[in-house]
């Protein structure tokens, strides 16, 4: 097999492709060749070449400016002679470097999964099948199928191309796209010809936007044009967001404020007597504890933890600024067919003989009842309707299956999961008669008394087989839409007899027609007809004529279960639903009233009307229109555009490729997993694995409680760091002696600053999240309140830390370890004690304090680190602590439970206790 990267494979016929890469040009190659491929030529993708490599990751962690800072001072500090407390630091500084690196790894890791999440899929053929594999595991000689909406998954020779177009801007810069051809191409003189006139390949990265086409892959990973590109520039794209960078910014500000509050402690210690040496130390090292360094880190991991539980409710983030974004949604305009509804037709009405049977059960589980007047009826008792049933059957290319799938839970318990094989519409009608005449039976196919089929096709709208009877007989079958069977129908069956379809009978199957079509029933007719004489090949028009009519059936994609509560969700959390489809006003509109859209501003609107109105008029009625019917791709963007014209953040979903541009448009675009094309997918911000308008819903309450947590650390933390340097200010302010010893600052910063912060990262959302307003997408991080919180907390840990020391001084100033000992604890206590109180918007009295598992875990953690250096006898002198008594620990419970205790009894008094209201709302979308 020969792949020189420089092969003309334009220039070579179809076979003589096949040929040179040793591959079939129909059944493709074996799973055993693509394997060994994969192996010599390695994955199809891309170099990633920004990904640090993890030493660096480990080294730079020690390339802060105060870090550096702080190695020289434990240098000096060890050729002075203090070994222990040099060492000790020095051991310190490495830890916190250990967790930053531990952190950033796994945060990369995190990133790096969700790249692969997003990463395309591919059609190919193996071994004369056709299978949906990742195109990262494509070789040099598979052979793919593409199709409208495809992402081309790598450089490929086309053997045939039916209307065949690519969008190739990516590499040729082209935005109208190229029509493409199989046949073999020939320059002159035989020069090269350019990638945007080599009109038989495809090259990876580039679009479908039209056709079908088949082609064998020449190329993959780096050695594909757009590898070639990569060769030369960087295009790994860094997953940043505008929080990061924001906090980035933040950080830099508290650098400036931390090293000045520094040197004031310095310059006031020296000023009251103090060691310059001494006080230098501890000045860096309340710089290191109070810059929070771990805070992007910090960050990017409570937004990697976010999408992967945003993942397992099936919702794939493409894009991490997009999680930010997710909290503002204000509008959220949706598809109706397989996101709002099940896209499972289901029969709910049969009709004949002027009489209506209400058919229970939705989906595809053929588990339902015949209901006449609300009561069960056998069909076997009706022969009108087993007729119906019968050819509701035979006249179905459809297939019912079933598989079993074991439980964990109960064993030896199963379920049993039904699927439909081919036409929704046509499974809708085997489902039908599967309730009617029993699973097993209709499952079985009941095909060996077909002996021919006349086809569905758009001008006769209808569908017919002809089935041989048991006594040798031959019966014609029809199905389709009503007036065109009834157009075909002489007769009717009517109460058990067939009589002449009269004007007044005829009249009244159309009346009944109309009836099932204003409720939004898509409604089909059953008609048969005894042949005499058959012999296959009779023309179409003497086969469908003449028919007897047997009744109607009116089916509609049902809402989905979770839908309404999902609506209602939104309605409390201050979200506009808005449904957007193709479908006709009435279906919509049906579907709009039995899920709760039609609220105060429920409007509905068809394209044609938006066709005669202006932007400006748009606009202003946008806001009252909650269901959009009829609409084109081209409408989808108008709409789009005049909510955000309104103020609005809105999502937006679409499956299409014509979707495309409103996807990208919305602030938050969504593509649907299962229906979706590759190029809605690369437009989208968000991907639905399920296709599910409440995944949707869940990820916009996850994107709030992932900000929400952020808040929540960020709170923690500066707090924190504000108590700590004010400790130290006020005290060489106040002339008193040093209430901590810079290796007790470093190891608060150790076990207060690390496993609590991340697990705030991880906190469920409170009850009420989805009972809030969106926030603005321009929202400062420290609004609603939080800046203040940061501020007050602070000022109270350390106030309540400073007067533990005084206080245990003032009893034995001659003692000044014990007074530091008691002031350490009480630090790191009311740090832990506070990180409870950032939970909570409110109170620390509205959480319950075990709901956080991996918080209550890192606290208790954080506990036995400090009762260890407190305790152990080989520790005390390295950390400079003692033993401490009862009485001790009293003041120090007391003094680091006040803050949190005090803004808690405030926060009680201010907010009362939250709404449940969401809650019972979000627990209904959860199930």
């Amino acid at each position: 097999m020969d792949t020189q990267p420089n092969q003309k494979w334009y220039m070579l016929t179809s076979a003589n492709v096949a040929d040179v890469l040793d591959s079939d040009a129909d059944r493709g190659l074996s799973q055993e060749e693509a394997k060994r491929r994969l192996s010599r030529y390695g994955p199809n993708q891309l170099a990633d070449t920004k990904r640090k490599p993890l030493f660096t990751v480990l080294i730079d962690q020690f390339k802060d400016f105060m870090v550096l800072i702080l190695f020289g001072a434990t240098l000096i500090s060890y050729a002075l002679g203090e070994y222990l407390d040099a060492i000790t630091i020095i051991a310190i500084i490495f830890i916190n470097g250990l967790l930053g690196f531990i952190q950033e790894a796994k945060a990369e890791r995190s990133l790096q999964a969700l790249k692969e999440l997003a990463s395309p899929m591919a059609r190919v053929v193996r071994d004369g099948q056709v299978h949906m594999i990742p195109a990262s595991r494509l070789v040099p000689g598979d052979l793919v199928l593409l199709e409208a909406g495809d992402r081309v998954p790598a450089d490929m020779r086309l053997f045939e191309a039916n209307r065949l177009e690519i969008e190739e801007s990516a590499l040729t810069g082209e935005s109208v796209p190229a029509g493409k051809t199989a046949k073999t191409l020939s320059p002159a003189g035989g020069e090269n010809i350019p990638l945007g006139d080599q009109k038989n390949m495809a090259f990876m990265g580039t679009m479908v936007t039209g056709g079908t086409g088949r082609g064998v892959v020449v190329s993959t990973g780096m050695e594909t044009e757009i590898g070639k590109i990569a060769h030369l520039m960087n295009a790994a794209e860094e997953m940043g967001t505008p929080l990061q960078h924001r906090l980035e910014q933040m950080g830099k500000i508290l650098v400036v404020v931390a090293v000045l509050l520094t040197l004031v402690v310095i310059g006031a210690g020296v000023w009251h007597g103090h060691d310059l040496f001494t006080m230098f130390l501890a000045g860096v090292s309340l710089a290191v504890a109070a810059i929070p360094e771990g805070l992007p880190a910090i960050v990017t991991i409570a937004l990697a933890l976010g999408v992967q539980r945003m993942i397992k409710r099936n919702a794939i983030v493409r894009k991490l600024p997009s999680v930010e974004t997710l909290g503002c949604a204000s509008v959220i305009c949706s598809d109706k067919t397989g996101t709002l509804t099940q896209n499972k037709m289901t029969v709910t009405r049969v009709w004949h003989s002027n009489t209506v049977y209400e058919v229970t059960g939705s989906g595809y589980e053929p588990e339902g009842v015949f209901l006449l007047g609300g009561r069960q009826v056998s069909p076997a008792r009706d022969a009108g309707l087993s007729y119906i049933l019968r050819i509701a059957d035979r006249c179905n290319n459809a297939r019912l299956s079933c598989e079993d799938t074991r439980k964990l839970l109960g064993i030896g318990k199963t379920e049993r999961r039904w699927q439909v094989v081919g036409d929704p519409t046509e499974g809708a009608l085997k489902v039908l008669a599967a309730k009617g005449q029993g699973a097993e039976r209709v499952k079985s196919g009941q095909q060996e008394t077909r002996v021919e089929e006349l086809p569905f096709d758009s001008e006769r709208k209808m569908m017919s087989v002809v089935e041989k009877s048991a006594d040798g007989g031959f019966t014609l079958l029809t199905k389709g839409a009503a007036e065109a069977v009834l157009a075909r129908c002489s007769h009717i069956l009517w109460n058990g007899e067939v009589q002449p379809l009269s004007a007044s009978l005829r009249h009244q199957v159309l009346n009944q027609t109309e009836e099932m079509a204003s409720q939004a029933l898509r409604v089909l007719a059953f008609a048969y007809k005894t042949l005499q004489g058959y012999r296959p090949g009779h023309p179409l028009g003497v086969l469908e004529s003449g028919l007897v009519f047997v009744g109607l059936a009116g089916m509609i994609d049902p809402p989905r279960e979770e839908v309404k509560s999902a609506i209602d969700l939104c309605h409390q959390a201050g979200i506009k639903t808005v449904m957007i489809t193709g479908d006709h006003r009435v279906t919509a509109e049906a579907i709009a009233r039995q899920i709760g859209l039609m609220r105060g501003y429920g409007q509905v609107m068809e394209g044609r009307e938006l066709d005669n109105m202006s932007d400006e008029r748009l606009a202003e009625i946008v806001e009252q229109v909650a269901v959009y019917a009829r609409v084109s791709p081209e409408h989808k963007l108008r709409i789009v555009r005049a909510l955000q014209s309104k103020g609005h953040v809105v999502a937006m979903t679409g499956d299409g490729v014509n979707d495309a541009p409103a996807v990208k448009t919305a602030d938050i675009g969504i593509a649907m997993g299962i229906t979706g094309t590759d190029v809605t997918k690369e437009a989208a911000d968000l991907v639905l694995r399920d296709d599910n308008f409440a995944t949707i819903v869940a990820a916009v309450e996850e994107g709030r409680n992932i900000y929400d947590n952020i808040r929540k650390f960020i709170r923690y933390l500066l707090a924190s760091n504000v108590g700590e340097i004010l400790v130290m200010f006020f005290a060489m302010l106040l002339g008193m002696p040093l209430p901590l010893v810079p290796i007790q600052i470093l190891w608060v910063n150790l076990v207060t600053d690390g496993l609590p912060a991340m697990a705030l990262g991880v906190d469920p959302p409170e009850a009420d999240t989805m009972y809030q307003r969106p926030r603005h997408k321009h929202e400062n991080i420290f609004g609603r309140g939080l800046g203040w919180k940061i501020i007050s907390r602070g000022f109270l840990i350390g106030g309540m830390t400073l007067l533990s020391f005084w206080l245990t001084l003032r009893e034995n100033p001659d003692d000044l370890v014990h007074a530091q000992t008691v002031a350490f604890v009480t630090l790191v206590m009311a740090q832990l004690i506070h990180v409870f109180d950032c939970r909570s918007q409110y109170s620390v009295f509205h959480r319950n304090i075990f709901e956080n598992k991996f918080l209550v875990w890192a606290v208790l953690s954080s506990v036995l680190l400090v009762l260890g250096v407190v305790y152990i006898d080989a520790l005390q002198p390295i950390f400079k602590t003692t033993d401490l008594s009862f009485r001790d620990w009293a003041l120090i419970l007391v003094a680091a439970g006040v803050p949190t205790f005090v803004a808690g009894i405030g926060g009680a008094l201010r907010s009362g206790r939250p709404r449940s209201t969401a809650e019972r709302s979000m627990r209904a979308v959860r199930s």
